[in-house]
């Protein structure tokens, strides 16, 4: 399986472009983010997701191993293959999906090409309990950081949650909001604050 492709940008096209890699031409496709930030004649490199089926093997890059983790949690969705999932992180990124999830923003998910919905709404709510790890905090007011393992006050405060009765998605999601408004905050407020904005 191909992990990474590093070469010269032949040309960009709509969803793909092709990379030279020592002469061969790679046809990789992309989210519209991944080829912004390409040039054609310019060195770069791609993480990849290959994709084997019966009749094909089909090249996905990324600008970073981040986008393409969102690309492989998308398609544990149901529904959701290659196509929506490029369709997705093309119109979101990864910050945005990340804000989307965290505030259950439905609205947000469905600008994407494909996405209805009953599609948006099954995102949101599969993906909040298959990435039960992830906790969004903002470092400058409105940018929301995905912290894939988390660690330290705001993952104690999820765990403290969970015991008390309250599912994962929903403690995460009060905490992320906390810790948004609030900063670096003591686990004892972060549960404090997350328990009253919760039984508002």
């Amino acid at each position: 399986m191909i992990g990474k492709l590093s070469g010269i940008v032949d040309s960009i096209h709509d969803d793909h472009c092709i990379l030279d890699v020592n002469g061969v031409g790679y046809l990789v496709h992309c989210p519209s983010s991944t080829l912004s930030r390409l040039t054609v004649g310019s060195p770069a490199s791609l993480m990849i997701e290959t994709k084997v089926s019966e009749d094909a093997i089909r090249l996905y890059g990324f600008a970073g191993a981040e986008e393409r983790e969102w690309f492989r949690l998308l398609q544990t969705v149901q529904n959701v293959g290659a196509r929506v999932a490029l369709n997705v992180l093309s119109a979101l990124s990864a910050k945005d999906l990340q804000r989307a999830l965290a505030l259950s923003d439905k609205a947000m998910i469905g600008k994407a090409q494909g996405v209805g919905p009953k599609l948006a709404l099954r995102i949101v709510t599969e993906l909040k309990d298959k990435a039960p790890a992830m906790i969004l905090r903002s470092h400058d007011g409105e940018d929301f950081v995905a912290v894939v393992a988390p660690r330290g006050p705001e993952a104690d405060a999820v765990a403290a949650l969970v015991k008390l009765g309250y599912s994962q998605g929903h403690a995460a999601e009060s905490v992320a909001r906390i810790a948004r408004d609030m900063g670096d905050a003591p686990v004892d407020v972060l549960i404090r604050e997350s328990l009253r904005a919760m039984g508002r």
